[in-house]
């Protein structure tokens, strides 16, 4: 576990720095969208063609020309499938390009500058031959990369288990099994073959409580539905809770709220239910995400104090909430475990960098605050790009612990 209480501020003038980091960023990402498609494919063209390697023209021209046609081609394949327009197969496009694009970027850097530097010293070969191996080697991993990360993102996540103590959770609650998935993202790829591997891998943990922490899919409830359906078959002893996601608010939230509550999930929409066993209660809560106030959905809003309502501020809280950065509010409030989804863990690496510019955590079990754990899932799907390098996605099974349980003196 990585304990991070000393660098989580929980005053507001402490806040302050990371508030205008993450102004800053948000500076930054007006102009990606101009910026990031002309880098992603103006750098590896340079790369592989332009800086020595002396190519025959026709190699050269026709090379030339695939990287203009994907330079016009990702960002309006993009827009046909995320616009207004809604296409699938566009999208399907768009986004692989997006993430082969990036994949070729990383490593014509990378390669470029360290391969090409390291054969200098070593004195391998001329100029030219220099040039031509680094063009090869970027190729070669990035055919890898993007082959495996294909697979990876494809795959049913691997099950990730963690025992979790918690110092106020009463003794009749030990070991009691929490199953979590996040970030389905069911989407233009039709999964729901996926989804239904997923769930049987869920109902395989025997969980007592298991929880959807949102983006559930990109799209509406109604063009996704037969993705989601597969989630009607998960099984809990004691409840399925969800609650949502920023992704939900691009796609007509309350669709989805409703769909999971006939699907027999209990959204968790600034609420708590109550758990019981042995004599012992842990709070269980939810809040929508923190997108959803700029959504314009009436009601909808990130609201802890008014998910608590009625609570006993005595009894443990296991809090529900889509993105890690609320981790902030859940430890001013005193909640014992947050958990949440969102960041996919960077996806793509080395994505991860970007991602921790916005979150508090980008993967596993932190420490905050003077008692509030968060766990941060790195999701079960993927969205945009059907690749997952560095970055495995996961189910996750928690059995919480108490002090007072019979594992204690273990």
């Amino acid at each position: 576990m990585t304990d991070t209480s000393d660098t989580r501020p929980a005053d507001g003038a402490e806040r302050a720095p990371r508030q205008s980091r993450e102004s800053r960023l948000l500076r930054l990402m007006r102009y990606l969208p101009l910026i990031a498609p002309v880098l992603l494919w103006a750098v590896p063209c340079w790369v592989l063609l332009y800086s020595g390697q002396q190519w025959p023209l026709p190699v050269t021209l026709i090379c030339t020309a695939l990287f203009v046609l994907g330079l016009a081609g990702m960002p309006l394949a993009m827009v046909r499938g995320h616009g207004r327009r809604q296409q699938d197969r566009a999208a399907i496009v768009g986004d692989t390009l997006l993430g082969a694009s990036w994949v070729l970027f990383t490593w014509s850097v990378l390669l470029g500058v360290f391969l090409r530097l390291a054969l200098t010293v070593a004195g391998v070969g001329e100029g030219q031959d220099r040039a031509r191996i680094v063009a090869w080697a970027v190729l070669g991993v990035t055919a890898v990369l993007l082959a495996w990360g294909y697979a990876e993102a494809r795959r049913v996540p691997r099950v990730r288990r963690l025992e979790v103590r918690l110092p106020r959770l009463g003794a009749g609650l030990d070991g009691i099994r929490v199953a979590l998935i996040t970030d389905t993202h069911y989407g233009p790829l039709d999964r729901a073959r996926w989804s239904a591997r997923v769930c049987e891998t869920v109902n395989t943990l025997e969980a007592d409580l298991v929880c959807h922490t949102g983006d559930i899919a990109d799209g509406t409830a109604e063009r996704r539905r037969a993705q989601a359906a597969p989630l009607a078959t998960v099984q809990a002893t004691r409840a399925r809770v969800y609650v949502t996601g920023n992704h939900e608010y691009y796609s007509e939230a309350q669709g989805w709220v409703d769909l999971m509550d006939e699907l027999g999930w209990e959204p968790l929409r600034n609420r708590h239910l109550l758990l019981e066993r042995g004599g012992d209660t842990l709070v269980v809560a939810g809040v929508d995400d923190v997108t959803a106030e700029s959504s314009g959905l009436a009601g909808h809003r990130a609201h802890l104090a008014g998910a608590l309502d009625g609570a006993d501020p005595d009894l443990p809280v296991l809090l529900l909430a889509h993105q890690p950065k609320f981790i902030d509010r859940a430890a001013a409030h005193g909640v014992d475990l947050q958990l949440s989804g969102h960041t996919h863990g960077g996806q793509i690496w080395p994505f991860h960098h970007l991602v921790r510019l916005d979150q508090p955590a980008l993967a596993g079990l932190t420490h905050h605050g003077a008692r509030t754990l968060l766990y941060t899932s790195r999701g079960a799907g993927f969205w945009g790009p059907p690749f997952r390098v560095f970055a495995p996605s996961e189910i996750t099974l928690l059995v919480l612990r108490s002090p007072q349980g019979p594992t204690a003196s273990h």
